[in-house]
């Protein structure tokens, strides 16, 4: 470990942050592996943040267990001295949740992963935190299974912070947010209390779900280290196809359509607006599925297990969309090179997105009714406040989930800009990447009094010293006295 441990039974003065991090690694000493604990010169930069630019404070000790018996030993230390704890997964998130904070230290859950073999008779398996989506993914591919949520950050993402995000991804209109794929949490409390329900039973009414308390807590509540996930038959058929539409008017007609047409069938429905497609191609130099000169774009996608009767449905429905005018232009894979290709496209609108500088990205969700009023108020009052702002839109129309980026050198005045103006269409400001320390400012925009009052009941009663990602989603009135050992 870059900074020994000191091994003298002298107690450290804990009322200072130096004493009480010397402290926490005195009465840690033996009791978790050493492997676990990074100090100094060893705490990488790739600890200070997430996948935003900017980066946090370096954590002084970032505690690495193995197993939920550590974690619990370390969040017992840390809750009897008060020691404020950022919990850390793939570090792959979008709201500044897993950036440091002055005097805190880092709980990673990157040595956690361990993954049961698939159940096939219940189609579902049992992960750790640590363990990346991919896995889980290759885990039920492997038994012919699927695993119902799917997101760009695949291979570095992980279970447990997934569960904390409750992550959406590209195929929430067919297998719902991440919540719906758990089936049981295990969760060790900010005393060190391990909560354990992994039976995997898709009906228990035994009194409260405590299971869902903590999908969507964002690490506040108590950290998950494992997890009984649903999985799903796979797909015995497949195919998806680009589409350029006139208008956003012209997609949600075109979605409405592929719902009657194909019902549980659709499993994903992507919009990408014209810059950022022109962008994409640029980037990629990929040939162009459809030609660039269409008002929007979309890509669908069917999954189904009628092999025969899929993929003639799925072109009957397009075709028929295509001759009533609502679509211009279509390309439909035919082949798993294709299929791969278009989604490609798809993955590529974020990677054009993070080649550019100065960019405030929102992670919006809205009724499709006011999704057009919202787009046309927003580009208004943003070309006010700045005339050079540039707007790039892609994401998951399918269930309302807009990917809104602005190109400003004038962040927060645009922020609060696009924040009111979602707000006063019924919408949330994030749908899938939490509040973390970026969003809190404005979540008593779509949160009641009431609302913010029940989240803080639940904080001070899950965390009442409050060490557990203390200042994200929100701040606690007033500091909670210490429970001393």
């Amino acid at each position: 470990m870059g900074g020994s441990i000191d091994r003298a039974e002298t107690a450290y003065d804990a009322s200072t942050p130096v004493g009480r991090h010397a402290e926490l690694l005195r009465r840690l000493d033996g009791r978790i592996d050493r492997k676990a604990m990074l100090a100094g010169d060893d705490v990488g930069d790739g600890y200070r943040g997430d996948a935003t630019d900017e980066r946090g404070e370096r954590p002084l000790i970032v505690f690495r267990p193995s197993s939920a018996t550590e974690v619990s030993a370390i969040l017992a230390e840390c809750n009897r001295l008060g020691q404020p704890v950022v919990v850390q997964g793939g570090r792959t998130g979008l709201a500044g949740g897993a950036r440091p904070r002055a005097g805190e230290v880092s709980l990673s859950l990157e040595r956690m992963t361990n993954l049961s073999a698939v159940d096939g008779d219940t189609a579902t398996v049992v992960a750790e935190a640590g363990v990346t989506l991919q896995s889980v993914q290759e885990a039920a591919a492997s038994r012919g299974l699927l695993f119902g949520v799917d997101i760009g950050a695949r291979g570095t993402s992980t279970v447990g912070g997934n569960a904390a995000t409750n992550a959406g991804g590209i195929r929430v209109l067919r297998y719902g947010m991440y919540r719906s794929q758990v089936l049981g949490l295990e969760a060790v409390l900010a005393d060190g209390s391990i909560l354990t329900s992994l039976k995997g039973l898709p009906k228990d009414n035994s009194g409260f779900d405590l299971n869902q308390i903590f999908v969507g807590s964002e690490g506040a509540l108590g950290v998950v280290t494992r997890a009984c996930l649903r999985l799903h038959p796979a797909p015995r058929s497949q195919a998806n196809a680009f589409c350029g539409l006139p208008s956003l008017a012209a997609a949600v007609a075109l979605l409405k359509h592929l719902r009657a047409a194909l019902g549980p069938s659709l499993s994903a429905f992507e919009v990408i607006f014209p810059n950022v497609y022109d962008g994409v191609l640029s980037l990629t130099g990929a040939q162009p599925p459809v030609a660039a000169s269409a008002g929007m774009y979309a890509l669908v996608e069917m999954q189904g297990q009628d092999e025969a009767r899929d993929q003639e449905c799925f072109s009957e429905a397009l075709m028929a969309c295509y001759q009533s005018g609502i679509v211009t232009d279509v390309a439909v894979s035919g082949s798993l090179r294709e299929y791969h290709a278009i989604w490609k496209l798809r993955e590529a609108a974020s990677e054009f997105i993070f080649s550019m500088d100065h960019v405030s990205g929102f992670d919006v969700s809205l009724p499709l009714s006011n999704m057009q009023a919202f787009l046309d108020s927003a580009d208004g009052e943003i070309a006010a406040a700045d005339p050079d702002a540039a707007i790039y839109i892609f994401g998951h129309l399918g269930d309302g989930n807009l990917h809104f980026l602005v190109r400003t050198h004038h962040h927060e005045r645009i922020a609060d800009i696009v924040l009111a103006v979602v707000i006063r269409s019924n919408g949330a400001i994030s749908a899938e990447h939490g509040i973390g320390l970026d969003k809190k400012k404005w979540l008593p925009l779509c949160r009641s009094a009431a609302e913010m009052r029940a989240m803080r009941r639940l904080k001070t009663a899950f965390d009442p010293n409050n060490i557990l990602n203390p200042g994200r989603v929100f701040d606690m009135p007033s500091p909670v006295a210490s429970e001393r050992a």
